[in-house]
């Protein structure tokens, strides 16, 4: 049987460096558009990952062989 932990730990990863992105942006005039820009590639990359992940563990159509 698989594990959440690795979509849990996957998750933590990109929590944190979603916060480091939040808090590492440098000042300006674009500091809005920056700060979005890479919280939201890597939501998209981590919700991407998990879907592959979850869909490799519990296929929609399996092929049963007699």
């Amino acid at each position: 049987m698989a594990s959440i932990f690795p979509v849990l730990f996957v998750f933590v990863v990109t929590a944190a460096l979603m916060t480091a992105a939040a808090l590492f942006t440098p000042k300006g005039p674009q500091q809005v558009t920056i700060r979005t820009g890479l919280m939201l590639a890597l939501a998209s990359c981590y919700l991407m990952w998990m879907v592959t992940y979850m869909a490799q563990l519990h296929p929609l159509i399996c092929e049963h062989t007699s």
